[in-house]
């Protein structure tokens, strides 16, 4: 396998455990307004981007592929890794190849996990014509089936018999006569061979009295016929919703016969579509009910869903969602607009009381009328990882605006055989940036009990091998073994440029579930939360950093350059408990970007700072 050689600074552990008190990005970034953009599916720049500074020091690790073209999904991001019950894996991405990021030759990125290990990096896409958009599941006995759109002819989809091996059988399945040309596929199969599958797409033109419409297909027999073809909802239909767009919708993992589908962004509710027949017959449930699904001129803006999203069935057939919140507007002429700095992570379960048309129930930063309560429907934000009651973030509305989300967005949720709830999500995470615009991380929460209690945070990038990363576009594996299993994007640059020759790579990541499960706090000595950032910082001659001790311990600080060389200590010493003082002397330091780590046992905690 392609791998690049990378220097690892071990600071002890991949995962820091937040404390949970939440802060807000200032109003003056929160009111940051960005026009909605329509979905992406031909070459073009999604939004501009700061160039970023790429660290000397890289990361060894097993990475699945990369691509020159980073934008994987306009909105939600669709089930793209899957693990088979004998430990193999499959995935798929979006493959640009090095020297066109624009994606005239793009297509789908495959690699297979064959128990051992994950094969070489693919240096072509699966397709003979370019494509976009993949989905992957499994399919029949053993086989594999992926889904993705052809740029005109509808959905391009390929079936193996026998995973990670022989040739693809490619095929198409095109919508209707007037609207041939469907796109932004989502699929899965059910049964106990997986032989039935089942795809949902929109229309690239007006259909049906809808700008873009939502049609449901399916198969029994790998596509040779199709019992069910280009279905459309009435009860989504124009009477209810103007315009479906592309990448806001997605299915769960089906079980035991049911399948679910969500669909929905800031312009239509937060719709809930559910069949316990395979798909023959479908229940309806408004999760959010959008003020304006008509459209029409508001006095006054909303929060309300951003359009990425998650579901997953639990063990007795519930449903469980997860999505992104956001603000919008529209002005008298009708345009669209977004405020992409609100931030939340919005959770609901059908035995939960649905959200109203209120113009605050999905206001995230307690407005009397929400409907919205921390650690019960509003279980994710962007963390204070310095702990200074202070979310520093460096922000360009426009650049970080790429994602048509808000702060903390994609998220993904999958749920274990004993009911646990594994709830993922990308956040723009302070501390981490390129000097224009801080980073996005991958985060990590989780419900021991169902639901009902959520424990603490995780930073999955929150080493110091991951300073110069952009962390986006997750997706969980819907099943599970002792370890979760998700996929995502990483590049130096921040936000998203679809022309920019930036290498991005892709990222499978297998999580102990034991080291992310459980709502009490660390009960290390030290933690994120009890050891301060240095102050002043930045500075010359030295700098202080304060750790508040519930008990006597050792405690040493390390420093390093960006090359990972030790350039200055803190010897240890014993440290009683009550708020502690340690000095950093840097005067024998050159002007640059240094990293701390506060050193307490076998615990290790890790900060930036900046020497003038």
């Amino acid at each position: 396998m392609k791998k690049l050689v990378l220097f690892v600074l071990a600071i002890g552990f991949v995962f820091s455990g937040m404390a949970q008190k939440r802060v807000y990005a200032p109003a003056s970034i929160r009111n940051i307004q960005i026009k909605k953009t329509k979905a992406i599916k031909d070459v073009g720049d999604h939004n501009a981007v700061v160039p970023g500074t790429k660290s000397a020091n890289l990361f060894e690790e097993d990475k699945i592929g990369n691509t020159w073209y980073d934008l994987q999904s306009n909105v939600s991001c669709q089930n793209r890794l899957y693990l088979y019950g004998d430990g193999t894996m499959g995935g798929t991405w979006t493959f640009g190849p090095e020297g066109n990021p624009g994606g005239n030759d793009r297509g789908t990125g495959y690699n297979y996990f064959d128990g051992n290990a994950w094969g070489e990096w693919p240096t072509a896409q699966i397709e003979n014509t370019k494509t976009g958009w993949p989905a992957y599941t499994a399919y029949g006995e053993n086989g594999e089936l992926f889904v993705c759109h052809h740029m005109t002819d509808g959905l391009l989809y390929g079936i193996r018999q026998e995973k990670g091996v022989g040739e693809w059988q490619i095929a198409i399945q095109a919508g209707p006569s007037s609207a041939a040309d469907i796109s932004w596929p989502r699929g899965i199969t059910s049964g106990d061979n997986h032989e039935f599958i089942h795809f949902l797409s929109v229309t690239y033109v007006s259909y049906n009295g809808q700008d873009n419409a939502l049609l449901y297909s399916r198969s029994s027999d790998g596509g040779e016929s199709w019992e069910i073809e280009n279905h459309f909802f009435d009860e989504l239909g124009p009477d209810q919703y103007t315009n479906w767009g592309g990448d806001i919708y997605e299915f769960a993992e089906p079980k035991n016969g049911m399948i679910a589908f969500l669909a929905g962004d800031s312009w239509t509710d937060l719709v809930l579509m559910k069949s316990d027949d395979n798909g023959d017959s479908w229940d309806k449930t408004v999760i959010w009910e959008c003020p304006y699904p008509l459209g029409g001129f508001p006095a006054d803006t909303f929060y309300c869903a951003d359009g990425s999203h998650h579901l997953a069935f639990d063990n007795n057939g519930k449903v469980h969602v997860v999505f992104g919140i956001t603000r919008a507007i529209a002005d008298d002429t009708g345009a669209q607009s977004y405020y992409p700095a609100v931030d939340g992570i919005g959770y609901w379960n059908e035995d939960m009381p649905t959200f109203s048309s209120g113009l605050h129930a999905l206001d995230p930063y307690g407005d009397p009328d929400s409907e919205l309560e921390e650690d019960v429907n509003l279980i994710g934000w962007s963390q204070d990882v310095d702990g200074n009651g202070e979310l520093d973030i460096l922000w360009d509305g426009i650049n970080d605006a790429a994602y048509n989300t808000g702060l903390s967005s994609q998220p993904q949720i999958t749920i274990d055989d004993m009911n646990k709830l594994y709830v993922f999500y990308s956040s723009v995470t302070e501390g981490f940036d390129n000097g224009a615009s801080t980073y996005r991380h991958i985060w990590a929460r989780t419900s021991p009990d169902n639901g009902t209690t959520w424990g603490t945070f995780h930073d999955m990038n929150g080493d110091l091998i991951y300073i110069f990363d952009e962390c986006v576009f997750p997706s969980v594996a819907a099943n599970t073994d002792d370890n979760i299993y998700y996929s995502y994007q990483a590049d130096d640059v921040p936000g998203v440029a679809t022309t920019a020759a930036t290498e991005n790579h892709i990222r499978v990541v297998k999580v102990l579930k034991s080291d992310i499960v459980g709502v009490e706090e660390t009960k290390d000595a030290i933690n994120t939360s009890n050891v301060s950032q240095n102050y002043p910082n930045p500075f010359n001659g030295t700098s202080t950093v304060y750790v508040n001790l519930t008990e006597a311990t050792t405690l040493s600080i390390e420093v390093h350059n960006i090359m990972g060389q030790l350039v200055s200590q803190v010897p240890k010493r014993e440290y009683p408990a009550g708020k502690q003082q340690l000095t950093i002397d840097a005067q024998n330091l050159d002007s640059g970007v240094y990293f701390y780590t506060v050193i307490s046992g076998e615990t290790k905690i890790t900060k930036k700072m900046i020497v003038e």
